[in-house]
Order: structure tokens, then sequence, then C-alpha cells
């Protein structure tokens, strides 16, 4: 699709009446039980949805009959449309009449572009309304049990992008540590230089780590280390996206209870 951009000053654009909106509607981290009532009822009576390719099957499976399901899916070698294209194509369909559910994992202001797509369309004259949903982070730290801010341990968190790009220029030093946790999203492929970098930057290699792949969903896990095995860890156990590293001393909580819940979860899902 090789689609121009679209420009808001074009004179056939559609008085605001005849316009669509495009509604950007963060599914949450997997579990279609985990959508808010208003992303649920978005879903329900779409007739054009945009979705990532993180956004789970059988939420896809709650859209109505006949609607159109275009993916955007993306990887870091593949991207079936570029951002640009993305953005062109909401403010495309709107203008056009239609409203649009534009889907994302997690929520769609915690790195997911939204932004970007709700100034495209402003910028269009074309209405847009974001339904938040929850973040990975939250949700996929809650399955497992692990709190990542607990009175005495952690009263911060910060959430990174983990991809490799200048990430040997950014200063990491106090992301984590004493009273703090840092939750790394996109981080699998990078697990090596992040944890060389921040060794570096000088948080101890013995700081637990937990590793949480695939959050919320039927296969699931939770692998903790420290933060000197981390790249040992993905590496030996083929963690694959979407996956969260969650360093931290709240990542070394309640592993028995995390484990013991996550594996009873597995084996009622299995019956």
């Amino acid at each position: 699709m090789g689609h121009s951009p679209i420009s808001p000053n074009m004179a056939e654009a559609p008085s605001s009446s005849e316009r669509g909106t495009v509604y950007l509607v963060g599914a949450g981290p997997g579990d279609p039980e985990l959508l808010t009532l208003r992303a649920a009822r978005l879903i329900g009576s779409a007739t054009l949805i945009v979705h990532d390719g993180l956004v789970d099957d059988t939420i896809l499976a709650l859209a109505p009959e006949g609607v159109e399901l275009i993916s955007v899916a993306k990887s870091r070698a593949r991207h079936t449309l570029p951002q640009e294209e993305i953005n062109a194509l909401l403010v495309r369909e709107a203008l056009a009449g239609r409203d649009v559910v534009r889907l994302k994992g997690g929520d769609p202001f915690i790195f997911g572009r939204g932004g970007e797509e709700m100034d495209a369309c402003v910028a269009a004259g074309v209405a847009v309304e974001v339904v938040p949903g929850v973040s990975a982070a939250i949700g996929c730290a809650a399955e497992a049990r692990l709190p990542l801010t607990h009175r005495g341990v952690s009263s911060a968190v910060t959430f990174v992008a983990g991809q490799c790009k200048g990430l040997a220029e950014q200063n990491w030093a106090g992301l984590a540590g004493k009273d703090r946790t840092l939750v790394i999203y996109m981080g699998v492929a990078s697990a090596a230089t992040i944890a060389e970098k921040l060794m570096a930057d000088g948080l101890s290699p013995d700081i637990p780590i937990a590793v949480l792949e695939k959050g919320t969903r039927a296969d699931s896990r939770v692998l903790r280390a420290r933060l000197a095995e981390l790249a040992g860890v993905i590496a030996r156990e083929r963690v694959v996206s979407p996956a969260l590293i969650v360093i931290g001393e709240v990542a070394g909580r309640a592993e028995e209870q995390s484990l013991r819940s996550i594996a009873d979860g597995a084996r009622e899902k299995a019956a």
C-alpha cells in the first residue's frame, strides 16, 4: 500500500460532519478479559479495525462478522507499513467517512506511537479519541505477582525502550538499583548490550531480574535470574517477543509463590 500522506488542506476533504472518527484503542497485554469495557464495545461494533501484530487473535475474534481487518504488524526486520503510511491510512479512511478502530497492544501512549497517530489525525481535521489500555508492564507484572512498587523496596518505576539504536550513548545510571524498578520494553534482542550497559553505568551484576515472556497469554513464562545472567537466560530459554525485562529488588520477591501460581495456571489452561 504505497499511499501518499494526506494533506489536511486538501480541497476535496469532506465537512467535519461527514468525517469518521479514529479511536486509538489499547488492547492490553493479550488476555481479552483485561480489555476495558469501552475497548470491548468499540471492537464489538467496529466495521474497520487497523491492528498491530501484538493484538491477540482472541481479541480480534470479538469483532463482528464481516468487519474489515487490516494488519499493520511490525517486527525488527519487517514493517508491513511504515509509520507514516499507517498515519495516512487512518486519516484517509476517516476522511472517507469511516470510523476506524486503531487497535494497539498494551496502551496507545506507552511505546505505541499513539501520539504520532493522534497528531496526524488532528492535523488532518479528523476527530480522534484515545481509549487507554492495561499496559504490558502493569498486566504482565500483575500476572507474575511481581509488584513494580513495594513499600521499603521500590518507590519509583521507569519504563524504557531497549532497542540497540543509540543505547551506548544513553546514561542509564540511577534508573535501577536501590528503591527503584526498571522495566525494559523491546529488549530481548539487545539483552547482552543492555546488561553490559547497566553494569558499566554502576548497577550491581547481582541485582535480581525477571523476564516476562508473552504475559497474560496461555503460553506465558516468568524467568528469574541476576543481571549478569540476563543474556544467558534469554539465549538458553529461547525467549521470544513480546517480552519484558524487569530489573530491581522487586523482581526477586515472592519467587516461589509466583512460579507456583503460573504453573497452576498453565495446568488449568491445559485441562
